[in-house]
Formats: structure tokens, C-alpha cells, sequence
């Protein structure tokens, strides 16, 4: 039980520390941060919109060409 204790306050310990030294190290405040965060995460959703839009005008394309009859030369 003793072992499981010491443990314990060891985590708690070691997390409050961290925490302490990831704030005190951190480039921008957490407003400027989580803005920073939100706008990559906009624009990186933008991306994703762009290509699967690109690719879903290929696929159509590719799905008119193959839908369409063939002429056979008899």
C-alpha cells in the first residue's frame, strides 16, 4: 500500500510539474494558440474539401466515359 501511495504522488507530482513547465515554455498565450490551431485546422479542412471535390469531378468523368455506349465495327 505504501509502494501504491509514494506511486501516486509521484504521478501527481510529476504532472504538476510538466504542466508548470509546458505553460511557462509555451510560445504564445492560449488564446493566440488556440487561434493559430482553429485557422490550420480550417485550412487544412479547406484542403481536404478541394481535393475530395477535384476527385469527385474525375470520378464522374471517368464514370460518363465508361457509361457510355460503345460503337462496334462489324
Amino acid at each position: 500500500m505504501r509502494k501504491m501511495f509514494g506511486f501516486l504522488i509521484g504521478i501527481f507530482v510529476g504532472s504538476l510539474v510538466g504542466s508548470t513547465i509546458a505553460l511557462l515554455l509555451a510560445p504564445d498565450s492560449g488564446d493566440e494558440l488556440r487561434g493559430q490551431l482553429r485557422e490550420r485546422g480550417q485550412i487544412f479542412m479547406g484542403e481536404i474539401r478541394h481535393a475530395a471535390d477535384t476527385r469527385r469531378i474525375e470520378l464522374k468523368d471517368r464514370l460518363d466515359t465508361l457509361r457510355t455506349p460503345r460503337v462496334s465495327v462489324d
